[in-house]
This record gives C-alpha cells, sequence and structure tokens, in this order.
C-alpha cells in the first residue's frame, strides 16, 4: 500500500496514526522526519512542513492540510505540480471557532474592557446597558468559519454583515462582496471579524486604511491570519482611541516574541492560536474518505484551486 507522510508543529501523530489505523488497519503511516523511501508517500497530512520537503515525493498524489488554512503549504516553492491540495472541512473546528469568535465578541460589547480596568481601580461603577440589536458585527470571510459564525452571531440578534470575494445568501445576515463594497462594509461594522483565507489578495486588508473606514470605537478581532493585520497601524488606531480593542489569536511570528508590543497594550487579548485547533477524533474519517480516494486514483472533497490558493 502507498504512504501517509504526517507533519505538523503541535498535532500529536500518535493520535492521528491510531485514529487513522481504526479505519485502515494496514496504512503505512510516516511521521517526518522519518519518511523512508521518498518515492512511496503518496499522501501528506501536514502543517508547516519546511518548505522544500516535498519535491523528492515525485508520486505524490495529495497534499491535506491539518487545518482550514492552506496558506503554509502555498510558502513552499517546490511544491509537486501533480499533487491535488485540499483542506480539512471539520465541524469540531466551525463549533470552536464560533465559539471563540462569540466569547470575544460578547467581551466587547458586554464591556469586557470597561469593566475589568473598574474592577482594577476596585470601584463599583454601573455603565449603561448596552442594546444588542444595536451593535452591528461584521465578519470578513463567510466560508465554512465565517458563514457558521455569522450565523450563531445574528442568532443572538446583533445586526450582522458579511463580506467575501462574491456574494453569499445566509439567512439574517447582509452580504457585501467584492473590493467595491468593502468600504461600506467596514462603515457599518462595530467589531470586525476576520476569518479571511490568507492569499495575495488578503495579505494586510487590516491596514490603515480600512481601520479609519471602521466607526470611532470599533473593534477588531482576528483568528484568521497574522499577515491579514498590519501590526503598526493596527497599534497607532489602538493608541489613537479610533479603534477601542483587539482580540487577536494569530500573529506574523507564532509564538509572538516577548518584545512584541501587542503582549503589553492594554487594550490588546494575546491568544496562541487556540480558538479551532484541529481534532484527529472528529476529522479522521474525512481524512479517511480522502486518503482511500486518492489511492484509489479519485479526487478528494474539499480541493483548493491552486491559482486563488483556497
Amino acid at each position: 500500500m502507498p504512504a501517509v507522510l504526517f507533519h505538523s508543529l503541535n498535532e500529536s501523530p500518535v493520535e492521528w496514526g491510531a485514529a487513522l489505523k481504526e479505519r485502515i488497519p494496514d496504512l503505512d503511516f510516516r511521521v517526518w522526519p522519518d519518511v523512508g523511501d521518498p518515492k512511496d508517500i503518496e499522501f501528506a497530512l501536514l502543517w508547516a512542513l519546511p518548505p522544500g520537503s516535498l519535491v523528492s515525493m515525485s508520486n505524490l498524489r495529495c497534499i491535506c492540510s491539518l487545518g482550514q488554512g492552506v496558506d503554509h503549504v502555498f510558502l513552499d516553492p517546490d511544491l509537486p505540480p501533480g499533487a491535488k491540495i485540499m483542506r480539512l472541512v471539520d465541524p469540531w473546528m466551525a463549533r470552536a471557532m464560533s465559539e471563540w469568535m462569540l466569547l470575544n465578541i460578547l467581551r466587547f460589547h458586554r464591556q469586557g474592557l470597561e469593566y475589568q480596568e473598574l474592577e482594577r481601580q476596585r470601584l463599583w461603577k454601573v455603565l449603561p446597558a448596552p442594546e444588542t440589536s444595536e451593535r452591528r458585527v461584521g465578519v470578513l470571510g463567510l466560508g465554512a468559519l465565517g458563514g457558521d459564525t455569522a450565523s450563531k452571531v445574528a442568532a443572538l440578534g446583533f445586526d450582522v454583515a458579511g463580506w467575501s470575494r462574491t456574494r453569499k445568501l445566509i439567512g439574517s445576515v447582509e452580504s457585501f462582496h467584492g473590493e467595491d463594497q468593502l468600504e461600506a462594509f467596514l462603515n457599518r461594522t462595530d467589531i470586525l471579524c476576520c476569518l479571511l483565507p490568507l492569499t495575495p489578495d488578503t495579505a494586510g486588508i487590516i491596514h490603515v486604511d480600512t481601520l479609519a473606514a471602521l466607526p470611532k470605537g470599533a473593534f477588531v478581532i482576528n483568528a484568521g491570519r497574522g499577515q491579514h493585520v498590519v501590526d503598526e497601524d493596527l497599534l497607532a488606531a489602538l493608541d489613537s482611541g479610533h479603534i477601542a480593542g483587539a482580540a487577536l489569536d494569530v500573529f506574523h511570528q507564532e509564538p509572538l516574541p516577548p518584545e512584541h508590543p501587542f503582549w503589553a497594550h492594554p487594550k490588546v487579548q494575546v491568544w496562541p492560536h487556540v480558538s479551532a485547533q484541529s481534532n484527529a477524533d472528529s476529522a479522521a474519517a474525512q481524512v479517511t474518505d480522502a486518503i482511500v480516494k486518492v489511492f484509489a486514483g479519485l479526487d478528494p472533497n474539499n480541493l483548493v484551486d491552486r491559482e486563488r490558493q483556497y
């Protein structure tokens, strides 16, 4: 049987190997860097494999990202041209992301930063109660994660809109799409949630101009990729008071260096890329299906467009 190669910075090869072999008992499961004969590898299940590592795998048919994002795959300039690229689309991950987004949306909406400061000062003070229907939440990216988040936020009574490359129809969510409608989307957004894929077109999308297009006192929540944010522009907007707070789960460099200003900024909450981790128990069935199809010469589900990179 052809072999499957596994690599991840955070995921357990023991858990993934056990979950896949439970479904394919005779699976040849190899863990980087113990590749063996690279010509045996026909399926790669990976996250952030060092660029150039796949070039010798001449029979590689499919690269499966250990997550929804595939930007880490495209960092390799020597991807085997014949290999299809797929991503995980796992309901467990969608639920986890929506939970994390709701946690931070509600924290900002219910004046968590203000009450935290009052607590620090030991002041007993009641602030005017916010009105949910008047708080406008905007979700950048309406894919599997963004669409689920937008629907759940709308179900709580928030005024929700989404922005995507093409128009998406999601109940109770106003749809904006294309570059021409981005500014209008930002103008009506009090809490901006970024769940975009990282592509050459979306890198740096949260910058000085897009931040200025948000209403004064808006909040920024990013669980897409760190490269979506121009750090210096966000820090300047926070220091000026135009942006009231930020919750960030992804960064240009991970782990975030101890000297980075985000760590010490009173309006920023730093999370260690935990908003929606992959889960072997929930995703193994999907990966097994993909392995069986690929070994049979068929295309797996959730393939990525190489040109668009998502």
